[in-house]
């Protein structure tokens, strides 16, 4: 299995905690690179930025940031080069009319599935205010099961990064 680190601001901290004993009893090996005690005052840069410079270094490491919406802590995470971060504040409703290469399902995951097969995505920000303990526990196992699809179309886009 993978390494994984994984941190998270005020917003997010309880769901960190959360999902600590879950990726763990998944088989990973996890690091919590903070907050490790409750903040409001805390600025969610200071968590995501080492997370994604981690994840940028070691090609065998998955992050899981939390915060809010997961919005801001992605867009930080996605400054350090290397970084692919995505963000999951909920499963969604599937149309048969977003029939994706038939690479999706039923499941409502799609968007913690996806970015990891097609672009390779290695952080997974979670958006704490708009997701249940069970759905984040399920986005975050998705997520890393999920391999790279590694074809020849998805590999070239990602080269262009």
């Amino acid at each position: 299995m993978s390494k994984v680190v994984i941190a998270s601001d005020h917003a997010g901290f309880a769901l960190k905690d959360a999902l600590l004993e879950r990726v763990r009893a998944l088989g990973h090996d996890v690091e919590d690179m903070g907050p490790f005690s409750y903040n409001a005052d805390d600025d969610y840069p200071d968590f995501m930025t080492p997370v994604a410079k981690r994840v940028a270094s070691s090609p065998d490491t998955i992050g899981i940031i939390i915060g809010g919406s997961g919005q801001g802590e992605a867009m930080v995470a996605n400054r350090v080069p290397g970084a692919r971060a995505c963000v999951f504040y909920g499963p969604m409703q599937v149309t048969s009319s977003l029939d994706i290469e038939g690479d999706h399902s039923e499941d409502g995951y799609d968007i913690a599935r996806l970015p990891r097969l097609h672009n390779d995505a290695n952080i997974l920000s979670l958006g704490a205010r708009f997701l249940s303990e069970d759905q984040a526990n399920e986005a975050v196992r998705i997520f890393l099961e999920t391999p790279f699809s590694g074809t020849e179309r998805h590999s070239r886009r990602l080269a262009k990064f």
